[in-house]
Order: structure tokens, then C-alpha cells, then sequence
């Protein structure tokens, strides 16, 4: 730290003499007609020779990254958002220029023009005739580590992570990717975007703890928003058929490698389909973008490669716990299946539906072990109160859930229009909330009124945008596809 701080006085001197000799030290726009990494493509072979006769000149700005000063010349490395090139510069080339020269840190952004060369060791290489100085950067980079390891560090100061690991900005860069190809699909299927309130007087649309806020000028406690379903289908019972919204979410959880209590959610509805049909589009809009993304449906995750090759799997979920060495007997009563689950050391919290003792038990005995995709469908009716039953087993619920790599990356099901029924649900889910259960729906007279007025049959889904990211780039916790995840404050 005491290392540190020496860099730091030294560099605010050098702020002192540059203002002293009339250089502005954070300095005017300055216009880049090029790009390092654009160069290096176009340039890539071109000879030695060819470029001496040609003498192309170009223009960049980026960040220093290396300096090796030999007296009377120096080499650089810059980099800019798309890559770095190697810089020469001379000071009889410079001319005035080359008092600056003496006050340039790596970390200081700069401005360059000149033309390109090839070293003795064939490197292309910027011979700069002029140089601004940009920014003067007053804490040093941390290169003596070779880029920034520490992982706190890392999320905390996501600038530097940036600036010193080039495979960060990739996958965020893949991130937006990614996302442009969700609403590529989508709207090519007649979808449209839409934007729903982010404060809700009932927190819905899913079984989530709200964060809690207070409005003063209306004088009520709203809360974050959970989800944005029951907006988006009130949107079909207005008379839209396809909407999607690519939204943030706030869940008052835990943070885990898997979890961030704010995160982004695609969410889409569409009139007149039911589940099944959101399974084979699912598979599509996977494929979709892993093209667009990796150009490939077989992707690198970790030692295992996912296959996102359609069709997927389809299993329902009493079949996988069945699969998976859970005997019968827990699926005839709620006593036999707690019972069970705490033999076998799972955590039921006190009570607990019969539904949702199998979903503790199915996170424990199924879901690890689902790597490849798979769609496990048709759930206990006590975890889904917005979906419908089906028809032959009024328990179950049309619903599904995809699983890749052990976690979930995506839910959906028939939803559920008939208002009666709709009724009843959230009545349940306010007991349990009385129970205290504080992930428990609310009830919603607004959205069962909206039912009332005629929703048509329908299907939605939601996807994690950060999960669904993170299967992409080979990312395996969600602070690496978030830019800035949420931390515990700094000491």
C-alpha cells in the first residue's frame, strides 16, 4: 500500500508539471478514424517492405498498457475497445511533443497519429508523429500481477477487471450478442416489446420475497418487482397475442454463485398456444442464439460439452424423483413424504404442501444431475398458482421447467384463465403466507377483475438472461455476467 501511494504522489506531480508546460492533463475530444484490432486484421499480411513504400498512416486513442523507455525512444502497447497495438515513439520525431513523453504512465489514455511499420521482429507497429495526452491516469494499474485476479477486487472494481482482463469485455460484449438475438427471434414471430412498472403495490407474477419501498407522495408501500407476468397478461387480455419484455428483476434472496438479487429475466406470452408448443420454441431460440453467440449447438461448459441439438428431453417430474431412487410410497401423503426427506437429511420447513416437499426433495435427488437440457414437466399444483391443470390430473399443472448444467434457465406453462379457479389459488397462497410462508403470493383483485373480463388461452415463459449468458461464455457464477453484481459494502 505504501508502494501505492508513492505511485500516486508521483503522478499528481506530474499532473502539477503538465499544467506547468501548458498540457492540459484530462484533455479535448479527439477523433480516431481507427481501431488496434481493425488494424491488425487489415494489415495482417502486409510486409515489411509494403509498408515502407506505402507509408499508411492512421489515427488511434486508448489506454496505455506497456512502456519500455530507452532514452531517446520508447515503445508502447495501447489498447482501445477492440484490441491493442504496439506504438513507437521517437523524440526528434516528436518534436515539442517529446516533453510529454517524460510525463506518460501506463494507464494514461493518449491520442496518436502516424504511420505503421513492422519491427525487426515483424510486430505492426504505430511510429507516432503526433501525441495528446487524453487523461492522466493517477492509480497505477495493477500489471505487476498480470491482470487483476483477486476476485473481490475484481467485482467490486469492475472497471479495472475491464480494462485488465480482455476476456471480461468479451463475454460482455457476447452478453449484448446474446440479447440483440433473443429480440431478433422473437420479433421475427410477430412478438412486440413492451414495458411493464418495476414498482408494484402486490408483489406477483412468482414465489419470491419482494424488497419493500415507501412512495411519499402517495403516501403506500410498493415493492420491487418479482416478475412482470400479471402485467404482461393483462397486456393479452387487452387484445395483444405476442408481447416480451427483456426486464430487471429484485428478489430479496441470498447471493450465491447462482443468484443475485437483481438480475434480468425475458419474459413472452403468447394467445392461443399452450406449453408444449413454448417447449419446441424454447429448443429454437436456445439454437438461435448459441449461433449467433458461439456458432455452434455444442457448447463448452466447464470439463463437459452442453449438446443443444433438438429435440430435448421431456420428463415429468414425479418420473425423474421415481428415476432418481425415490421410492412410491412419498408420493401418497404429505406425512410420508416429509418423513422420507428428513431421513434422507433434506430440510422441510414447517408446513410445507405436498408439492412443495417434492420440489425440496427434487432439488436435492434430481436436479444435480440434469446436464444436458431437459425439460422437466407437469408439477404439483401447489407450485404453480398461475398455471393450469391438466386435464387428466387436476394435482398437476401444464408446466415445465429446463434444466441445463443442474440449474434452471428457463419456466413456462399454460396459463391459468379461468378466474374462478384463479381465486382459489391466490386464497391458498394467502394461507400460506398467514402460515409464514413470506414468498407466498398476495392476493390481486385488479388482475382476477382482468381475468373476468375474458383472457384468451395462452402459454408464458421466462428465461434468466444471466443464467442463459452464463451457459454461453462458460461462465460459471452469475457476478461474471453482471456487470455490477451485488456486494457486501466495502470496509
Amino acid at each position: 500500500m505504501e508502494e501505492i501511494n508513492e505511485l500516486i504522489e508521483q503522478r499528481i506531480k506530474k499532473v502539477s508539471d503538465l499544467k506547468e508546460m501548458g498540457i492540459k492533463p484530462y484533455g479535448d475530444p479527439f477523433e480516431a478514424s481507427d481501431h488496434a484490432s481493425e488494424l491488425q486484421n487489415k494489415y495482417a499480411e502486409i510486409t515489411k517492405e509494403a509498408l515502407e513504400s506505402e507509408r499508411i498512416t492512421c489515427s488511434l486513442a486508448g489506454r496505455i498498457m506497456t512502456m519500455r523507455d530507452f532514452g531517446k525512444a520508447a515503445f508502447a502497447h495501447i489498447q482501445d475497445s477492440s484490441g491493442k497495438i504496439q506504438i513507437y515513439l521517437k523524440r526528434d520525431v516528436l518534436g515539442e511533443k517529446h516533453n510529454l513523453l517524460k510525463k506518460l504512465d501506463i494507464g494514461d489514455i493518449i491520442g496518436i497519429k502516424g504511420r505503421l511499420f513492422r519491427t525487426r521482429t515483424n510486430e505492426l507497429t504505430v511510429e507516432v508523429e503526433n501525441l495528446s495526452l487524453l487523461t492522466k491516469s493517477i492509480r497505477p494499474l495493477p500489471e505487476k500481477w498480470h491482470g487483476l485476479k483477486d476476485i473481490e477486487t475484481r467485482y467490486r472494481q469492475r472497471y479495472i477487471d475491464l480494462i485488465v482482463n480482455p476476456e471480461v469485455r468479451e463475454n460482455f460484449a457476447k452478453r449484448s450478442i446474446i440479447i440483440r438475438a433473443v429480440r431478433d427471434f422473437l420479433e421475427a414471430r410477430g412478438f412486440i416489446e413492451v414495458e411493464t412498472p418495476m414498482m408494484h403495490q402486490i408483489p406477483g407474477g412468482a414465489t419470491a420475497k419482494p424488497f419493500k419501498t415507501y412512495h411519499n407522495a402517495l403516501g403506500i408501500d410498493l415493492y420491487l418487482r418479482i416478475a412482470p407476468e400479471l402485467y404482461l397478461k393483462r397486456l393479452l387480455v387487452g387484445g395483444y397475442e405476442r408481447v416480451y419484455e427483456l426486464n430487471r428483476n429484485f428478489r430479496n434472496e441470498g447471493i450465491s454463485t447462482r443468484h443475485n438479487p437483481e438480475f434480468s429475466m425475458l419474459e413472452f406470452y403468447i394467445a392461443y398456444r399452450d406449453y408444449n408448443f413454448l417447449m419446441s420454441l424454447t429448443e429454437e431460440l436456445f439454437s438461435y442464439a448459441a449461433m449467433k453467440a458461439v456458432g455452434s449447438l455444442k457448447i463448452p461448459y466447464g470439463d463437459t460439452e452442453i449438446d443443444l441439438t433438438p429435440p430435448w428431453p421431456r420428463i415429468p417430474m414425479i418420473e425423474a424423483l421415481e428415476k432418481n431412487g425415490v421410492p412410491s410410497e412419498v408420493f401418497t401423503g404429505v406425512e410420508k413424504a416429509k418423513s422420507w426427506a428428513q431421513a434422507n437429511k433434506i430440510d422441510i420447513p414447517n408446513g410445507s404442501s405436498m408439492g412443495k416437499i417434492l420440489d425440496e426433495i427434487f432439488k436435492e435427488k434430481v436436479e444435480p444431475f440434469l446436464i444436458q437440457p431437459t425439460f422437466i414437466i407437469d408439477h404439483p399444483v401447489e407450485l404453480s398458482p398461475l398455471a393450469k391443470r391438466k386435464a387428466d390430473n387436476p394435482a398437476l399443472v401444464e408446466r415445465f421447467e429446463l434444466f441445463i448444467s443442474a440449474r434452471e434457465i428457463a419456466n413456462a406453462f399454460s396459463e391459468l384463465n379461468d378466474p374462478f379457479d384463479q381465486r382459489e389459488r391466490f386464497l391458498e397462497q394467502v394461507r400460506a403466507k398467514e402460515a409464514g410462508d413470506d414468498e407466498a403470493h398476495e392476493m390481486d383483485e385488479d388482475f382476477i377483475r382482468a381475468l373476468e373480463i375474458g383472457m384468451p388461452p395462452a402459454a408464458g415463459e421466462g428465461i434468466g438472461i444471466d443464467r442463459l449468458v452464463m451457459l454461453l461464455t462458460n461462465s460459471h457464477s452469475i457476478r461474471d455476467v453482471v456487470l455490477f453484481p451485488q456486494l457486501k459494502p466495502e470496509k
